[in-house]
């Protein structure tokens, strides 16, 4: 094969390519744009961003035999990530909480698994726990 012949069909393989990651790009940003995080609409470019959630209040409660409770965190000890920060407790022995940037909650416990409030991450931690005692982080 000649040189030519050898860069038209590179320039025709690179073409290929290009075409086809200019594709996926395309259709991979029409369905982000679509939805944002969770499945909630995404917000249009020019429009106003959502209001911050606001902070959950406090719950003492017993589920399964455990001893959930929850409330705002004040004072020295306690970081938070986006907004304020959180204490629930099981059984007296504090998990830890995070709150997601889209408003939904994780823990130590259940970190792959976001819930909608804290109390039902409580409620879920006391499940997967499955009567254990929660051991503190170091």
């Amino acid at each position: 094969m000649s040189r030519t012949g050898h860069r038209t069909e590179l320039t025709r393989r690179r073409m290929l390519q290009g075409s086809g990651i200019a594709l996926t790009a395309a259709v991979g940003a029409g369905v982000l744009g679509a939805a944002g995080p969770g499945g909630t609409p995404a917000v249009a470019a020019g429009t106003a961003a959502p209001a911050a959630p606001r902070t959950p209040g406090s719950f003492d409660e017993t589920y399964l035999g455990r001893r959930l409770q929850g409330r705002p965190a004040t004072g020295a000890g306690h970081h938070h990530h986006d907004g304020p920060a959180y204490r629930v407790l099981v059984d007296g022995a504090e998990l830890h909480v995070m709150r997601n940037a889209d408003g939904t909650w994780i823990s130590v416990v259940n970190h792959y698994q976001p819930h909608r409030t804290p109390r039902d991450l409580a409620r879920a931690a006391a499940v997967e726990l499955h009567g254990a005692a929660l051991v503190p982080l170091a």
